[in-house]
């Protein structure tokens, strides 16, 4: 059975249709959600979002962050960015991972933004494949 996904960034919206399955990069790991799921609300983290369409097709988007709910059989991801995995390039995406490893760590803040930026990185060259 199939429920409704609706994902959202600032600047649009980016996918609005029926899925059988989504997978989700939920801060601590992985979750997947099933029509008929309990109400839910996650906040997500930095990695591949696989919709699985009733069609047997399959979408893949880079997410990063932001917070994700299931309520009455719709799925609603607001993020604040989604990007097409057919859009990612692991040429450059090794680049941004050598820059983010190359990067000074003087405080708190600059390590907790080279740890995301080599998280994202990661996910995109994972996923350009």
């Amino acid at each position: 059975m199939a429920f409704k996904c609706v994902v959202v960034t600032p600047e649009a919206q980016v996918f609005d249709q029926m899925v059988a399955q989504a997978i989700i990069p939920a801060h601590d790991g992985l979750i997947g959600l099933l029509s008929g799921r309990a109400p839910i609300l996650l906040r997500n983290g930095v990695g591949p979002l696989r919709l699985d369409l009733p069609n047997r097709e399959t979408q893949h988007y880079l997410i990063d962050g932001g917070i994700a709910q299931m309520k009455d059989n719709v799925l609603t991801i607001l993020t604040s960015n989604a990007t097409p995995a057919s859009e990612l390039d692991a040429e450059s995406a090794k680049a941004e991972y050598q820059e983010a490893l190359a990067r000074r760590i003087t405080d708190e803040k600059s390590f907790e933004q080279r740890d995301h930026d080599l998280k994202k990185a990661q996910a995109k060259i994972a996923m350009a494949r």
